[in-house]
């Protein structure tokens, strides 16, 4: 379905680059290189009905062996990506694409093997197959981010309950594909990353967490259950006023969202003048002493 161009300069007046459903975002690597790992063992699959049983039997093992070793780089791409959106994160505790790596080295020395003249030529295969793979696509992230002096029991806390909160937004987005709109997706994009802006402020400071748990939760869940419904009414009616109620849903959510982010945000501003001051009464204090005892 076509979408309306909507900016600066359309007929429906001013849009912000904030409210765009792109900030914050990057391009993501999951792409072509990764889809292509796919396609590249095809051949085997074709050429293993021409071979004698033995052969046959080690080029679908080469064929499994290498898009099974494709499967792990595009998930262990994925979860790089995720590792990276976040400023406080834990390794994968799966490193997908090393793993993928030496599988793909696998991969081409069965093939290569299952043709015959000896053990030199499949070896030197594999390990440039290895070797490319890991050039191609980097190892995974093998340390934690941001985890220096952070109580990781409230980090542990804090991830599993932005896991939820991702999965309803997750659950918004598929839902919010049945009503056939692609004004609406990019609206409720635009409310996933306001808040997701509030996940990244928790995950920064795990002492946010009592005050935006009910966001996360209680009303992202609401605003999940809400979607659903719409999207199923407004795919069999295209009823107006619902669309403009849901709309109009959207906005208050996104306020309040916003609004509480900048309270977390001014309180630990506070909590840093308040480490300041402290440290800075402490300084004084010290000075003092050391003059009283030079006296």
């Amino acid at each position: 379905m076509a979408e309306r161009f909507g900016g600066k300069y359309s007929p429906d007046g001013a849009r912000s680059d904030l409210d765009t459903p792109y900030r914050g975002k990057r391009r993501t690597r999951v792409g072509g290189r990764a889809n292509l790992l796919f396609f590249a063992p095809l051949p085997l699959a074709i050429r293993a009905f021409w071979q004698e049983p033995t052969g046959l039997v080690m080029m679908l093992a080469a064929f499994g062996v290498l898009i099974l070793a494709a499967w792990l780089t595009r998930e262990g791409l994925i979860a790089q990506e995720a590792y990276e959106a976040r400023k406080v994160a834990r390794r994968p505790a799966f490193p997908r694409k090393i793993i993928g790596s030496l599988l793909t080295g696998a991969g081409l020395f069965l093939a290569s093997f299952a043709t015959g003249g000896g053990l030199v030529a499949p070896i030197l295969l594999g390990g440039l197959g290895t070797g490319l793979h890991f050039f191609a696509f980097g190892p995974d992230p093998l340390s934690n981010k941001g985890m220096e002096g952070v109580d990781t029991f409230q980090t542990d806390r804090v991830a599993r309950i932005v896991d939820e909160a991702e999965k309803h937004l997750t659950a918004m987005s598929d839902a919010i594909k049945r009503a056939g709109d692609r004004r609406l997706e990019g609206r409720v994009e635009r409310f996933q990353t306001t808040a997701r802006d509030m996940f990244r402020t928790v995950e920064n400071d795990p002492r946010d967490l009592t005050a935006a748990r009910k966001y996360m939760g209680v009303y992202l869940m609401g605003a999940r259950d809400a979607t659903v419904k719409f999207a199923d009414l407004y795919a069999r009616t295209r009823d107006a006023k619902a669309r403009d109620d849901y709309e109009a849903l959207l906005t208050d959510l996104e306020d309040n969202f916003t609004a509480r982010t900048r309270t977390l945000m001014l309180d630990d501003r506070s909590d840093l003048d308040v480490e300041i001051k402290v440290l800075r009464e402490r300084l004084q204090r010290d000075g003092i002493q050391i003059q009283r005892m030079n006296d």
